[in-house]
């Protein structure tokens, strides 16, 4: 009797249901598994796979100049004058190796051999991944006195690799322009560009890195940028950044601590080899309460972390506890340093170059070699040691720092079980001026932070009762830029919110305990409310990080204007938005400014009529135009139909695409040091839009 076919789901399941994507198929059909994202990041992740390329040729010694062009219709050129990728037949393949680099998936010259020593791609998937997503990439290389090209569509190549002249340089340049198929909004940043690229041109001791922006670069002349082997060698006058630096690691960390005050002038610095693994580390602190620990594997930047970042805070922490014990620094009674102390104040910058790295996920943006671990955690433990013993007043500086740390620490811990248990002696659990929503799913939840008692009891009339949650706001919070847990808490509008959210606080966070999914920030649109906003913003990024990084935090966009024409009503959130809702073509008279001090928009008036005349005259005027100056001048009904209804309001969601970048500014704009934040309103002046 022959044995029936399995059935799966209803269905006949057998061979035949198998997919087998062929070539580079599978990056089109799965592009998130290779570069994370299809948005904004996954996009400029194919310019790091390409110049990790060119930067792996650096770090091999054969690469001292990498240029990197934006190019019209959203295609990017990168050029490197390292060996050149081989262009001779490959054994297995029976094809070009420089085609089988673009076209095959796994294929390169970092999975065994001689070829790289150390480098960033462990997946070789960087060219072929870039060129699957690609409607159109192009390969040039320079080797053995001979100019090669190779073309390619979506991975498919074009024609067989082709000698095309010679040359006496040697190099790579692969041009290529992302498909909008994958890519739904192609749009390349180019301080996103300078910025990562900055990173890796200090981690590369005496690479020269060139930044040229050539999108509105008119070829008139039709010069072909395949006429020179670097871009700006075609004489053409663009916006460019160029970077070199000679330091390495110490010259990051001076430029990471710009507008910090150094606790010690001297920078710790070491670079040794065991067991395989190059280890180079440089740290130095700062009079401040967070860290920044930068870490890279194999120039990666690893902004998970991984096991080289977990060998240097054990040895980090074990070192400073020991010189603490042996000069008799610290009382008994006050026992040991945790993790937590010896990071505050402190910027560390962690790289580790490996043979053989593994990566957790496709992004690398997490080591996960154990032999990372201990070559940092011995190299740096013996090395930070012999510092602290030949450094004694840069050792007192950071003990009596960590101390500091330690004793906030305990303070903070019993302001903060101090705060949970009062409330909850009181049956406060949740504060009493918070009106809190009927629903008890956090994913339906929205909690309204909203500027002003007046405000805050519109919102509280005019809110859908099951699903939005009002909490007023009066005056301005903490600065919390540079005040610890303890002072935090004492602030009694931080404390509500902080009892309103639920996650509780420092050690003892739980983001699962998060009652809203929405916090949404509803402030007036003056400059108090920028500044209320700012501060709110630095409260969420420096004790809620996770709050943020979740994607919780949005900011209302509430309207400027309302604007009635006789029953007809519309809201404009612009002075550009007035202007298209009145039309052009009204005339003056036909309007009147509800507010004395609302100026009348720019229109054409009526023949024999004069500025102000017109509206003095006219007792029925057809226009009415209300400038809110804040929420509390809106009623329950106006605030729920322009901020507050999720069916027409305006969100602005708060991400964080730089966290570095983030980091700098918050310190710029909220912390201690003057002349930074004097330099900043000096420089970005003349972009602020002023409502006078």
């Amino acid at each position: 009797m022959a044995k029936e076919k399995e059935v799966k789901n209803g269905h006949h399941y057998d061979a035949s249901d198998i997919s087998v994507l062929e070539g580079l198929d599978p990056v089109r059909r799965r592009p998130g598994m290779y570069i994370g994202t299809t948005g904004p990041e996954g996009l400029h992740h194919l310019v790091w796979e390409i110049f990790d390329n060119s930067r792996d040729e650096a770090m091999g010694g054969f690469c001292d100049d990498i240029e990197v062009v934006l190019l019209p219709n959203n295609r990017i050129r990168v050029a490197d004058n390292g060996r050149g990728v081989p262009v001779d037949i490959h054994k297995k393949t029976k094809v070009s190796a420089l085609e089988t680099v673009m076209t095959t998936l796994h294929a390169g010259g970092k999975f065994g051999g001689e070829g790289y020593k150390v480098s960033g791609g462990l997946h070789g998937v960087g060219a072929s991944v870039v060129n699957a997503l690609s409607i159109y990439c192009k390969a040039e290389v320079h080797k053995d006195g001979g100019k090669y090209i190779q073309e390619y569509s979506q991975g498919k190549k074009k024609a067989s690799v082709k000698k095309i002249g010679s040359s006496k340089l040697h190099g790579t340049i692969i041009t290529f322009e992302p498909d909008q198929e994958i890519f739904k909004d192609i749009k390349f940043d180019l301080s996103t560009i300078i910025n990562h690229i900055r990173q890796q041109a200090y981690l590369v001791k005496k690479l020269k890195v060139s930044i040229i922006d050539a999108r509105g670069w008119d070829n008139k002349k039709g010069l072909d940028d395949s006429d020179v082997f670097y871009f700006r060698d075609l004489g053409i006058e663009l916006p460019s950044t160029s970077f070199y630096f000679e330091g390495g690691l110490i010259s990051l960390i001076k430029y990471y601590n710009k507008f910090q005050k150094p606790l010690h002038d001297h920078i710790f610095y070491v670079e040794k080899e065991l067991d395989g693994v190059m280890v180079e580390i440089a740290l130095q602190y700062v009079d401040d309460i967070v860290d920044r620990i930068i870490p890279f594997a194999n120039n990666i930047h690893t902004a998970e972390g991984g096991t080289h970042v977990t060998g240097f805070k054990t040895a980090l922490t074990r070192t400073l506890n020991t010189y603490c014990k042996k000069n008799e620094m610290m009382k008994d009674s006050e026992g040991g340093f945790t993790g937590d102390d010896v990071l505050e104040g402190l910027t560390a910058v962690i790289s580790v170059k490996l043979r053989e790295i593994q990566f957790e996920g496709q992004t690398k943006a997490k080591l996960g070699s154990m032999e990372a671990q201990g070559a940092v955690g011995t190299i740096f433990g013996e090395a930070f040691a012999a510092f602290l013993e030949e450094n004694p007043d840069e050792a007192k500086a950071i003990i009596n720092k960590s101390i500091l740390a330690l004793k906030a620490r305990k303070a903070a811990k019993a302001a903060k079980d101090s705060v949970l248990r009062k409330g909850a002696l009181e049956g406060m659990t949740l504060p009493g001026k918070l009106a809190d929503c009927q629903s008890k799913s956090a994913e339906d939840s929205e909690l309204f932070l909203v500027e002003g008692d007046s405000a805050g009891g519109s919102a509280k009339q005019g809110r859908d009762r099951r699903t939005q949650a009002i909490l007023p706001l009066r005056g301005k919070i903490l600065n919390v830029e540079r005040a610890r847990i303890d002072k935090m808490l004492a602030s009694k509008e931080v404390r509500a919110l902080v009892i309103a959210m639920g996650t509780s606080i420092g050690d003892t966070f739980d983001l699962s305990k998060m009652r809203y999914h929405k916090i949404i920030i509803a402030t007036d649109a003056d400059v108090d409310g920028a500044h209320i906003r700012t501060l709110l913003l630095t409260l969420f990024y420096r004790y809620f990080r996770q709050v943020v990084d979740a994607g919780y935090i949005y900011i209302a966009q509430p309207p400027l204007y309302k604007i009635k024409r006789g029953k007809e009503v519309s809201y404009a959130y612009s002075d550009e938005e007035k202007i298209k809702i009145i039309g052009k073509e009204t005339d003056v008279s036909e309007i009147q400014a509800v507010n004395d001090e609302e100026p009348l928009p720019d229109l054409p008036l009526s023949k024999g009529e004069e500025k102000g005349g017109g509206l003095e005259s006219k007792q029925s005027t057809k226009i009415h135009i209300q400038r809110y100056k804040g929420l509390g001048e809106m009623n329950p009904e106006e605030l729920w139909e322009t901020t507050m209804d999720p069916a027409h309001r305006v969100l602005k969601k708060v991400n964080i695409d730089d966290a570095e970048e983030a980091n700098k500014i918050f310190e710029i704009l909220m912390g201690s040091e003057v002349p930074p934040r004097k330099s900043f309103i000096q420089s970005n002046a003349k972009l602020a839009e002023i409502d006078i």
